[in-house]
């Protein structure tokens, strides 16, 4: 069994606002097979390897997976998981898949566990620290991917909450993927008007959020000039899309597809 070196470099920079921006770069990573001096390094330029990574967030450390683009002006995007006290984390199967989805089209993408999952510090903050956690990933994606052109979040159930948030404060968000959005369990008033397009995908079988409540939140964001939400409905999915993973990955894939075409 292979063992994992890791080196952390802590690197800081000013945000053009002022803010000080304090990361934590993996530098040592085993990903395969050693090389003869036992350890492999990370390149994130060449995107060889996709590292295990800690940065700092505000409650300490946050975990995460870094799957970083081969070009230099790739966008970025970020992948957020469920609620942390029903066993999300960063490798939830959903979360895993949407990840790869976003690597698999050129996209540098980060996936990270919440403050208080996994090896991520603090604890749970019911929504408001976990929206600082995630402003904090996107600083720390954005401070290695200068170049990007542009960035998108996507997100399921509590991750979708949290994403949509993220993309009210964040104007550079230009795409969104919202997977099971809980529009029956939290307030999404927030968004008035959607400054971005992108998908929001539910199962018709919802029975943790109804679909009439998910109906609800679309048409409103409907009603934005300018900005068009895509509904997909998977049909016999539950919540947790139990065995309809495979037709849900095809709808997100098949928007990435649409709105990536419309770009180049």
């Amino acid at each position: 069994m292979l063992e994992r070196g890791l080196q952390f470099t802590e690197r800081r920079s000013l945000k053009p606002n002022g803010a000080l921006i304090t990361a934590f770069f993996c530098e040592v990573f085993v990903c395969g097979e050693l090389d003869e001096t036992g350890t492999k390094s990370v390149d994130f330029a060449k995107g060889s390897i996709m590292p295990e990574v800690i940065f700092t967030g505000p409650a300490g450390r946050l975990e995460g997976r870094y799957h970083p683009a081969k070009q230099k002006n790739a966008p970025i995007a970020m992948v957020l998981h469920p609620h942390p006290q029903f066993h999300g984390t960063m490798n939830h199967q959903i979360i895993y898949q949407c990840y790869y989805a976003f690597a698999h089209r050129g996209f540098s993408v980060l996936r990270f566990n919440f403050r208080g999952v996994g090896r991520s510090q603090g604890s749970f903050d019911h929504g408001t620290g976990e929206l600082s956690d995630a402003a904090s990933a996107l600083d720390w994606a954005q401070t290695i991917n200068p170049e990007a052109r542009a960035c998108w979040v996507a997100g399921f159930s509590f991750g979708a909450w949290i994403g949509m948030q993220l993309l009210m404060r964040r104007p550079e968000v230009e795409g969104f993927i919202s997977i099971a959005p809980p529009a029956n369990l939290y307030d999404f008033s927030f968004l008035a008007p959607c400054p971005s397009s992108g998908l929001i995908v539910h199962g018709e079988k919802d029975a943790v959020v109804p679909p009439k409540d998910v109906n609800t939140l679309v048409e409103k964001l409907k009603t934005q000039k300018g900005i068009v939400i895509d509904q997909q409905i998977i049909p016999g999915a539950n919540h947790f899309f139990d065995g309809k993973l495979e037709p849900l990955m095809e709808s997100v894939t098949g928007y990435l597809d649409m709105r990536l075409a419309n770009v180049r």
